[in-house]
């Protein structure tokens, strides 16, 4: 395999890519130029902001040809072409053979819940101090329980009494992992709903692989009232959700609600103010976990 590198400017971006792909690179990656110096840019804004700008001034494409020639030929065509203007051939380099499974697996490692719950990928043992533990991969579908929402849902399901959890309903629930953990402390009645079909069918297979009992479908599969409704979002869907999620929390039941940043949390209150009487009951890394419970009849 051979990486052709070039710099181009962020208007230049766009056609230089679409280029390589029309002459056969295998893929083609874009990176800040400027990365890890004063020059660098944020890209990238808070989740639900939109971002800064769409490009960096100074944009790094690296493409992958499977022979020298290819990406030699490549350059030499680029060169001749309008919209290189401004654009610079960095070089053109041998990338060598590595095992990129194990790379890419580790950098995932078990992450503790609590000091005796873990998520473990299926590669890794499983830590002695695991009591309870979720095997988990990376996937399509959001949640690994690396992320401060995640992990501040699972630390509320881990710290209810035994058997309190009751009905479960998983609202959004991408990888499973909340039913998951829900399942492993002892809920029995679990509906796991997504908009997402690919995120249906890992939540599927990931509660196979862990052995519990769970329903996952999309969202109309959610039906009559719960005693515990989690869902781990973010704030603008949460807002437009209030109604629909409040309605589902019966008598005595639980609300949790995660993928909040902790300047959002006074919104929050605001929109489920009608419903329910929401509250901070965690926090981790600029995200709060809001919590509410509904009255006894």
């Amino acid at each position: 395999m051979f990486e052709l590198i070039l710099m181009c400017p962020q208007e230049q971006v766009e056609d230089i890519s679409d280029a390589l792909d029309a002459l056969d690179a295998l893929s083609v990656s874009v990176e800040d130029m400027d990365a890890h110096t004063d020059a660098e840019q944020a890209l990238f804004g808070e989740p639900g902001m939109p971002a800064p700008k769409d490009g960096w001034n100074r944009s790094r494409i690296t493409a992958l040809f499977q022979e020298r020639a290819g990406a030699e030929e490549a350059a030499k065509l680029l060169a001749l072409q309008d919209f290189f203007t401004g654009c610079q051939l960095l070089g053109i380099q041998k990338l060598e053979s590595q095992d990129w499974v194990r790379l890419t697996q580790a950098q995932f490692q078990p992450v503790d819940i609590t000091p005796d719950f873990w998520i473990v990928p299926t590669w890794h043992e499983l830590p002695q101090a695991a009591k309870v533990s979720i095997r988990l991969d990376p996937g399509l579908a959001f949640g690994t329980g690396t992320h401060p929402t995640t992990r501040m849902c699972l630390r509320w399901i881990a710290r209810q009494p035994q058997g309190s959890l009751g009905r479960v309903l998983d609202y959004g629930c991408g990888s499973g992992i909340l039913a998951i953990g829900a399942a492993k402390f002892g809920a029995q009645d679990i509906d796991a709903v997504d908009i997402d079909a690919d995120a249906v069918t890992s939540c599927q297979l990931n509660a196979q692989a862990n052995q519990v009992q769970l329903k996952a479908g999309l969202p109309d599969q959610a039906s009559g009232q719960y005693q515990t409704v989690l869902a781990n979002i973010l704030a603008t869907p949460l807002k437009v959700l209030a109604p629909l999620l409040a309605n589902h929390v019966q008598a005595g039941g639980h609300l949790v609600l995660a993928g909040i940043l902790e300047r959002q949390t006074e919104e929050l209150i605001a929109a489920y103010a009608p419903y329910l009487p929401l509250q901070v009951a965690d926090s981790e890394d600029g995200w709060v976990l809001m919590t509410a419970q509904r009255g006894m009849a």
